[in-house]
């Protein structure tokens, strides 16, 4: 597997042109102040014997330089190399920001990737600079920071809440990571705020995103497909509900200029990390439009398309087996039967939120509960009945495993290994659970309904040969073939 290669030389002219573009793409660190950077920070430009590079914030930290209070540099999109890479750095560092370390330590992490702690810790070191310990630490350093100068919660509080195991720990952590204690931080944030203070237990964060961002293009594929009391999509604003490792919640989100405005409401301050983390796959913010936009574009066919909607977004999700259900359901229906489906379901045997928040009220259901019930709820063709209770039996009792960090290619085969689950399912759940952004769904009909309407092949094999020119991005190329195909198509699994 190759390492994260920082070009020193392309690095540094992005850091003298203070290129946007490559926030979050890498660290820049200066000897002479001991901080590291974003590369677009508005700082003086340093010298170019006093810099060097770092793929990580936590590479950064462990080399025992602290994050610059001016730029900000974990306040950025995040790297498209994990979504890109499908190796053991990117899969661990997909579990890493959902917060598996916190929860269920090294060890957890290892047995998801399947590889030993031993082998995981020599990897992310190699290639990334920082081992799973010093990678967490980052991770909570920027959820502490969050809780720090979003909420009232008290100092103590927001140590345990980000994952710390006391209070020295974290702050040490604070002061290591952004050279002031946890009470200046806020102090600062405050005065930002010019004292308006957050209200209690609702957090308001920014999302930054890469331009350009096709928000109607994302609103409009989740609009179409948003679940009645667990999702809507009201004037540009997309909201619904969120199950969490320690409890429950509900997100707003409204695309802005330059980020995305995030509404959150936790019963528990400790899922923060995970909701922002999978929040941020669920709107493809860490994407490089740039980079998938020029590859596309050098397709005749293709570049009226790219030109008509740069910035596309490959809509994730922010649970793992909600979407494996949607991918069962909607397999040869309609997008708006599909829809019906999922309410009746979700109605039927969904948690009811313990608060409501406004049109949102219920949770989608458990594989649990769909294993257990899913029979007096569900219609439509017996096989695929009997196969959504076999898939979620599955996933309820452990057997079935997906997540973020899961190899595609092995995620692949255990899902078409029941039967009734076909390529096109399982390409769906890759794209949508992993952010794989090189799969094309050739034998989906709508899609080889766009590729007749830009008049590329619309045959299976056809289509498949002529987007071998599309990789590594043909999951977005396929998004575009969707947006030139007709309404509300058939697919076929």
């Amino acid at each position: 597997m190759d390492a994260v290669l920082i070009d020193l030389e392309q690095g540094y002219r992005a850091v003298t042109a203070r290129d946007a573009r490559f926030d979050g793409q890498f660290i820049l660190a200066v000897r002479t102040t001991g901080i590291y950077c974003r590369p677009s920070c508005p700082a003086i430009t340093p010298k170019r014997r006093n810099v060097e590079f770092y793929p990580t914030a936590a590479a950064a930290q462990q080399a025992g330089y602290r994050a610059c209070r001016r730029c900000l540099p974990d306040a950025v999109p995040g790297s498209p190399e994990w979504n890109l890479r499908a190796d053991l750095a990117g899969r661990a560092m997909r579990l890493i920001s959902d917060g598996i370390v916190e929860r269920e330590g090294v060890p957890g992490l290892a047995r998801r990737v399947g590889y030993s702690e031993r082998h995981l810790t020599r990897v992310l070191t190699t290639e990334l600079g920082a081992g799973p310990l010093a990678l967490a630490r980052a991770h909570r350093a920027h959820s502490a920071r969050l809780l720090i100068e979003t909420t009232t919660l008290p100092l103590a509080d927001v140590a345990f809440a980000a994952g710390f195991a006391s209070v020295r720990q974290f702050n040490d952590t604070i002061r290591a990571v952004f050279g002031v204690t946890p009470t200046e931080l806020r102090m600062a944030a405050r005065r930002r705020a010019r004292g308006a203070a957050p209200t209690a237990g609702r957090l308001t964060l920014r999302l930054p995103y890469r331009p350009p961002f096709d928000a109607a293009g994302l609103l409009g594929f989740l609009a179409a497909r948003a679940i009645p009391g667990v999702e809507s999509v009201v004037d540009d604003e997309y909201a619904r509900t969120l199950s969490l490792p320690h409890g429950q919640g509900t997100a707003r989100l409204r695309p802005a200029d330059g980020h995305v405005e995030c509404t959150l409401r936790l019963t528990d301050m400790r899922d923060l990390g995970s909701a922002v983390a999978r929040l941020r796959r669920l709107l493809d913010l860490d994407a490089d439009p740039g980079a998938v936009d020029e590859l596309l574009s050098t397709d005749p066919a293709l570049a009226p398309q790219v030109a008509a909607t740069p910035g596309i977004r490959l809509p994730g999700c922010v649970d793992a087996a909600e979407i494996v259900s949607r991918a069962l359901i909607g397999q040869q229906i309609t997008v708006a039967a599909a829809r019906t489906a999922l309410g009746v379901l979700s109605a039927a045997l969904g948690d009811p939120l313990t608060t409501p928040d406004g049109d949102l009220t219920t949770l989608f259901p458990t594989p649990a509960a769909i294993a257990a019930r899913g029979a007096e709820v569900l219609t439509g063709p017996r096989r695929r009945i009997a196969t959504m209770l076999e898939v979620n039996a599955a996933l309820a009792a452990g057997s079935l495993e997906v997540h973020v960090g899961a190899d595609p290619i092995e995620l692949s085969h255990a899902l078409q290994a029941f039967s009734g689950v076909g390529p096109w399912t399982a390409g769906y759940v890759q794209m949508r659970v992993l952010g794989a952004t090189d799969v094309l769904l050739a034998g989906d009909v709508a899609l080889r309904n766009g590729a007749r309407a830009l008049g590329l092949p619309s045959d299976t094999d056809g289509l498949t040969q002529h987007a071998r020119t599309w990789q590594p991005w043909r999951s977005y190329a396929g998004l575009h073939l969707w947006r030139a195909s007709t309404p509300t198509p058939r697919r076929k699994s």
